[in-house]
């Protein structure tokens, strides 16, 4: 017996999906010709180092730039092209079963939990805000949640009727929602590397 195939076709998210996708992507390659211009020239004046503060060359060159072994921006390459192909299918008609939307949560979970440990390294070890990091930061957060309520309002994860009340909530203020997430990295940003003396 094959799995239930989901019936709701959610247009806005397949637009945001998509939307963010390409952002994503756009940002990761921008960071991989970097990352060749550094392997170039190590003492390359990257277009993306603005200050001390606000460069990317710090982060493409520390471990935590390759922490797979290879450049990070490399996993953005492939990563990102997911959103835009679940997005770009929705709005050509496709409806998706069970698993496939639980998978699709499950990577994304995993795309903001490594999201949030580069922001700590960011932050905390390298006392950096690389540009185009923060751009992929911008779109993860706000697809893991996106992803998430609609995925609890609909039923696709097991929820409450009350949880589902409140994804649905979520989904309907998630700009409100994103906006609080991105303030809550700002104010600790300033605290640890004081933005705002740079400015």
């Amino acid at each position: 017996m094959s799995a239930p195939v989901i019936d709701a076709r959610p247009k806005g998210l397949a637009i945001f999906l998509v939307l963010a996708g390409s952002i994503g992507w756009i940002a990761a390659f921008a960071l991989t010709l970097d990352k060749f211009q550094l392997l170039q020239d190590p003492n390359a004046q990257l277009g993306c180092n603005l200050s001390i503060l606000v460069q990317c060359g710090v982060n493409l060159n520390s471990w935590q730039g390759a922490v797979f072994g290879f450049p990070n921006p490399l996993i953005g390459l492939g990563a990102w092209i997911a959103p835009i192909v679940v997005g770009v299918s929705i709005l050509a008609g496709a409806r998706f079963a069970r698993w496939f939307w639980i998978a699709f949560n499950v990577g994304l979970l995993g795309a903001l939990g490594f999201v949030i440990w580069l922001i700590s390294q960011s932050i905390f070890v390298l006392g950096t805000l690389c540009p185009w990091c923060m751009v992929t930061w911008s779109v993860t957060i706000p697809s893991f949640i996106a992803v998430t309520a609609f995925t609890l309002k609909q039923g696709i994860l097991p929820s409450s009727p009350g949880v589902r009340r409140i994804a649905g909530v979520v989904l309907s203020w998630i700009v409100v929602v994103t906006l609080a997430c991105y303030l809550v990295v700002a104010i600790i940003a300033q605290l640890r590397l004081d933005v705002l003396s740079y400015l």
